[in-house]
């Protein structure tokens, strides 16, 4: 069921468990809607009666004389589930329920929130909260919330898990004058999610940009969905908090030990089109970009200072960003030296030196707003003897608005120049205390038209699949109540998903590898075979380019005596004899199911160091084959796979191949869990992908 209008655009509504002590949050939240001018009608109850602000409060909620669109509910959970139902026959669709006691608090509290979802269902409401802030509609005047305050109307929405970063937001933006759309606060998300908030202000025309603070994302398989949909139309700026907690459960492979619940959230972001904040000033910096300037038609950037140094401060950034400088044409340089000093160095940055002023800044950026080699500027002023900074704003404003440029500026200092960035806030132009907040802010609008430019990923089911195959073996395995499975057994389920490995035997006994070398007629590998040694290579687990029959004899006694002296409990089930593989390059291949999205594949350069380096990339499944080689293209060592140094390219299209095939399994089998193939030796072009080792670890599904 969809937000209703009516939790943002309400005719009417009424506070339950409104107060007259100015003291209490009834209080808080009655005066709050009067202070705003919410236009309708409003409702305040409370089983004293009398008047709040001037207002009648009612004795009951059947004494309220008119229909009711929004429920506002300030009282203790009991009352809250008595009441709802009633209030829902006066035509409530949607309420707020800011009291506390539910489930952050434990135990029956948990039972309270499910019988305050059970209830809403029922009588056909949504719910925001419970255990919330409340929220705000600038251009509704709606502030259902207990804030201090209610900021300018603007084009900025944002929603937030955590109440007291949402009262410290709205601090700011009253603070800085900068303009909101609407305030969410989500308490603890038992009904409305972050989900579907950024599903209706995806097609609210009084939101530009979306901004939120997330600590957990419930359905993360959703989420992900509405993500790519919301940021198809806007851009969603969020800051995910706990960043660096691992996961919880202690993992039994190489991807879910180095997954963790942020490696997913960061690949979901990047799938989903969202632009991730690393911190809260970050959000706010990019915010103000995409709520004040147009999207940037290119990404030429032109910097103007009146100081080197900042100038340069502003280009290293551009560089380490990957953002160009653009060039300075002859014509350019001609039609702007008629208006600088000798001094002033025309390049770019283009420094109109210290002693410039606002008329100096005009001209310049008179002839820069017309230039079509510049797609956005960026206006610096360090304060001196005969700067004229509030000058200077206007003038920023007046050359650069309506220029179809994206215009930044950066007013060095505190004191003198506090009103000035006033001024370029009002015109529309953000501002930002150091030039390298803004060339970041700029950085991050380039991203957004480049997501916004990629066409929507397309799902690619690679051939010669048996499905039924797969099911057998892993069937087979839960009813031997198997959990880890090592090579032997996992092989068989990659080999119906279409992954080819060398010949191979296992060989219980010295004689036994000596046969299956006779018969591969070629150098071998001989490896222990057990699902409870995951590095085999520790353990003296893995001998290679074996030749003759004696040193494979040798090497079966060395790797089967090793093993148990080195891990006694572990089962061993003997050793694999397999065709040595050579001419390629190591990869790992992995999956690794996420508590919220599901199934997360790795790839990155394989082998004994895969941990040590953590040169590694992930998604969520399922994968296009674009996100495939977005995937492998990510990784630092990817020149390595590529032509480097004249070296044959390694067979990319071999690899796509084999990420397609782990996404495809893991989303077809929910009883894995976990799934390495390492190594993967990816031949040179054209030559394919040949899996060397693998393991996965099963579980019942849930269902």
């Amino acid at each position: 069921m969809v937000i209703p209008d009516a939790l943002f655009h309400p005719k009417s509504l009424a506070v339950i468990g409104a107060s007259r002590k100015p003291e209490k949050v009834g209080y808080g939240v009655f005066a709050n809607l009067i202070h705003a001018g919410f236009p309708g009608d409003i409702y305040g109850v409370n089983p004293g009666g009398g008047e709040v602000l001037g207002r009648a409060v009612y004795s009951s909620i059947e004494e309220i004389p008119g229909a009711v669109e929004l429920g506002v509910f300030v009282v203790p959970p009991a009352a809250i589930l008595d009441g709802m139902p009633r209030l829902a026959e006066k035509g409530m669709r949607a309420a707020i329920v800011i009291s506390a006691g539910f489930k952050e608090t434990g135990g029956d509290g948990a039972g309270l929130e499910r019988a305050l979802c059970e209830t809403a269902r029922r009588v056909k409401v949504r719910v925001l909260g419970p255990n919330c802030l409340g929220l705000i509609n600038t251009h509704a005047r709606l502030n259902a919330s207990f804030a201090a305050g209610t900021p300018p109307s603007g084009a900025i929405s944002f929603f937030s898990q955590s109440g007291a970063l949402c009262t410290a937001i709205l601090d700011w933006a009253i603070g800085e004058n900068v303009g909101f759309s609407k305030f969410i606060s989500l308490g603890n998300k038992a009904d409305i999610s972050e989900s579907d908030v950024m599903e209706y202000l995806s097609n609210d025309p009084e939101t530009r940009v979306l901004l939120g603070y997330v600590e957990s994302i419930d359905d993360g398989i959703r989420f992900l969905k509405v993500s790519r949909e919301v940021t198809a139309k806007k851009p969603v700026i969020l800051v995910k908090a706990g960043a660096t907690a691992a996961g919880a459960r202690a993992a039994s492979s190489h991807t879910g030990s180095l997954a963790g619940s942020d490696r997913a959230y960061a690949a979901a972001f990047r799938q989903g089109g969202i632009l991730r904040a690393e911190t809260v000033e970050d959000l706010f910096d990019l915010a103000l970009g995409f709520a004040m300037q147009p999207m940037p038609g290119g990404d030429r950037l032109l910097i103007l200072t009146n100081a080197g140094g900042p100038g340069i401060l502003a280009a290293d950034t551009a560089e380490r960003l990957g953002i160009p400088l653009a060039e300075v044409s002859q014509g350019l340089r001609a039609r702007i030296s008629g208006k600088v000093p000798p001094t002033a160095s025309l390049g770019n940055p283009v420094d109109i030196i210290g002693d410039a002023q606002a008329g100096r800044y005009r001209d310049v950026l008179s002839v820069l707003r017309d230039d079509p080699a510049i797609d956005a500027v960026l206006v610096l002023l360090t304060p001196q003897a005969m700067t004229e900074p509030e000058g200077t704003a206007r003038a920023v404003v007046q050359a650069l608005s309506g220029s179809g440029k994206s215009a930044f500026a950066s007013f060095l200092g505190e004191a003198s120049v506090r009103e000035a960035r006033k001024v370029l806030s009002a015109g529309g132009i953000p501002s930002y205390p150091v030039p390298e907040r803004a060339v970041r802010s700029l950085h991050a609008m380039l991203r957004y038209r480049r997501i916004r430019a990629v066409t929507p990923a397309e799902s690619t089911d690679p051939a010669g699949i048996r499905k039924a195959d797969a099911r057998k073996a892993i069937d087979r395995a839960l009813a031997a109540g198997k959990k880890n499975l090592g090579e032997e057994e996992s092989r068989s389920v990659l080999e119906a998903y279409g992954f080819r490995f060398p010949r191979h035997a296992l060989a219980q006994t010295s004689q036994e590898a000596v046969e299956a070398f006779t018969e591969m007629r070629r150098p071998v590998a001989m490896k222990i075979v057990s699902p409870d040694i995951l590095h085999k290579t520790d353990v003296g687990g893995v001998r290679l380019n074996l030749s003759d029959p004696d040193s494979v004899a040798q090497a079966f006694v060395e790797i089967t005596s090793a093993a148990r002296r080195m891990v006694p409990s572990a089962w061993v089930a003997g050793v694999s004899v397999q065709e040595m593989v050579s001419g390629g390059r190591e990869l790992i291949l992995g999956m690794s199911r996420d508590p919220q999205f599901g199934p997360l594949l790795m790839f990155g350069l394989g082998g004994i160091y895969v941990e040590v380096l953590k040169d590694v990339s992930f998604r969520v499944a399922p994968v296009s084959r674009r996100e495939a080689v977005e995937m492998i293209r990510e990784i630092r060592a990817y020149p390595l796979l590529s032509s480097f140094r004249g070296s044959t390219p390694s067979d990319e299209g071999g690899i796509v191949d084999s990420l397609l095939r782990i996404s495809r399994l893991s989303l077809d089998f929910p009883e894995i869990q976990e799934l390495d193939l390492n190594p993967v030796m990816v031949m040179p072009k054209g030559r394919g992908v040949r899996a060397i080792d693998c393991r996965m670890t099963i579980a019942e599904a849930k269902r």
